[in-house]
């Protein structure tokens, strides 16, 4: 690749991250949840107008759709990259200037940082569309943190149509890993994450006369115990898998009392779509046999929420090849496998599609704490290269076609 326009776009980075880290300050203070993303949205739309790169905004409610063509020739070659940009319902307890200034609400998994990044590459590369072919096509996507996923509602709205990329680039903050790092890692990389929602119902009295009650605590600890066997005996142990209950209610009750009712919350996570319609259909059988063989009723019900996401192996590859040409060998790094999360799957299953990881921690500044966390920040520094590896890889990867 031209290694002129490669220090072109370091030095359009270097000049304008300020601007980019003051585009994040801005969202930093100003969040917005899931499918609430209006002011963010507008203010996206502000700054790819002032700026003049054609866009829609509006899609997918919030989402802003941009399109940057290079000029250097005509082509009819299209690549993809993404931003998340809603936030989650975290009170803030970091003192910084750009602190949340909303109640209850923060950037506490770097949609902020994702979306700057996005917008500093989109100031460069049409800064420098005279110098590449082709046309990049820009999601600023809403609504990554809720169920049924913004990524879902864009690609049902026709976001990856007229034009139909070749493939998608997305990348997502690491805080263990310092700035000035990235990571990759080919084929299956995040998990498909199901919400459970389960209601054992018995007969409630006192604690001291158990047997004219159908307990439902007891019915629920054996239920919590006997579905672990779902993972641990029925499932493929090449196959990475977690069944993990995190919230149990019970509708009254007392040191004394026995409840009518317990509710369990959990989520189902794995790498194998078939293993995952086979582990619902097991967890459901087990649990009804098992609730109703102890004389209780249980409503078992899943929310089927994100697939697993699986990176092209050929077009990490390359990516990986483009970020050390861009950054340098010892800046690259290779990625473990990760049973969290991301609604960018549904890209990874219509498009060959990269997602990576950009380092945003800095131990001797303290900066380490882990997203979803009220303490969560970033070495701002990595901005630079979350903007200008972005737009790099754009570039690389439309003349590599």
């Amino acid at each position: 690749m031209n290694s002129t326009l490669k220090e072109q776009i370091k030095a359009q980075i270097r000049e304008c991250k300020a601007e980019v880290i003051a585009i994040r300050r801005h969202l930093h203070m100003h969040p917005e949840l899931s499918f609430q993303e209006e002011e963010t949205g507008r203010f996206i739309a502000a700054q790819l107008a002032a700026w003049g790169i054609p866009h829609e905004h509006g899609i997918a409610e919030n989402g802003v759709l941009a399109l940057i063509v290079g000029e250097q020739a005509e082509s009819d070659q299209v690549i993809a990259l993404r931003a998340d940009i809603d936030a989650l319902p975290i009170q803030e307890t970091n003192e910084v200037p750009y602190r949340s200034q909303r109640q209850g609400l923060m950037h506490a998994c770097g949609h902020d940082v994702h979306t700057a990044s996005l917008l500093g590459a989109a100031r460069v590369l049409w800064q420098l569309r005279t110098q590449f072919s082709g046309t990049i096509k820009l999601l600023f996507q809403p609504a990554e943190e809720m169920l049924p996923g913004g990524a879902s509602v864009m690609i049902r709205e026709g976001a990856l149509e007229n034009p139909r990329p070749a493939g998608i680039f997305g990348q997502h903050v690491y805080p263990v890993l310092e700035a000035g790092k990235v990571g990759f890692r080919g084929g299956r990389y995040m998990a498909s994450c199901d919400e459970l929602y389960v209601t054992v119902t018995g007969k409630g009295g006192h604690g001291a006369t158990p047997h004219l009650t159908v307990d439902p605590i007891l019915i629920a600890a054996h239920l919590v115990v006997a579905l672990q066997q779902v993972v641990s005996r029925n499932a493929d142990p090449t196959i990475p898998s977690v069944l993990t209950f995190g919230k149990i209610t019970s509708t009254g009750g007392s040191t004394n009392i026995i409840p009518q009712e317990v509710k369990l919350m959990g989520t189902f996570r794995t790498l194998d779509e078939n293993w995952r319609s086979e582990a619902h259909q097991r967890m459901q059988r087990i649990a009804e046999h098992l609730v109703q063989g102890m004389g209780g009723h249980c409503d078992f019900r899943i929310e089927v929420g994100y697939p697993y996401l699986s990176n092209d192996e050929a077009l990490t590859a390359r990516a990986r090849r483009y970020a050390e040409d861009f950054l340098g060998k010892d800046a690259v790094v290779d990625l473990p496998i990760r049973l969290t999360a991301e609604d960018f799957s549904y890209y990874s299953q219509v498009l060959p599609a990269c997602f990576y990881r950009l380092g945003t921690g800095n131990i001797a500044r303290g900066i380490t704490a882990n997203v979803h966390t009220s303490t969560f920040d970033i070495d701002e520094e990595a901005l630079e290269i979350g903007a200008g590896l972005m737009a790099w890889l754009a570039i690389c990867e439309l003349a590599e076609k």
